[in-house]
């Protein structure tokens, strides 16, 4: 199953400066596993000590925030896109 990541300029480092990945997983949780093992180092990045996104991250399926889906358990499929973006904040 492949699916499509677009990883924000931060984190590039992690990817060879690549913005677009393809990985692999059922769900979310799955899907961080495989960026790791591709991209050691950002998966730390991406989650906190309990394995949950960081606050400041926001993760979106094919545009739907994964806080109003099922989480990390949010289940994937062939072809969806997810994306991470960075929250900003400031005025």
């Amino acid at each position: 199953m492949a699916v499509t990541v677009l990883v924000p300029t931060a984190l590039q480092k992690f990817t060879n400066n690549q913005a677009t990945l393809t990985c692999s997983g059922t769900n979310i949780g799955e899907l961080f596993d495989s960026l790791e093992e591709s991209c050691p180092g950002i998966k730390s990045r991406l989650c906190d000590e309990k394995g949950q996104p960081r606050r400041f991250l926001n993760l979106y399926v094919n545009s739907e925030d994964i806080r109003f889906l099922e989480g990390i358990d949010t289940p994937l499929k062939d072809g969806d896109e997810v994306s991470i973006v960075p929250a900003v904040a400031g005025g």
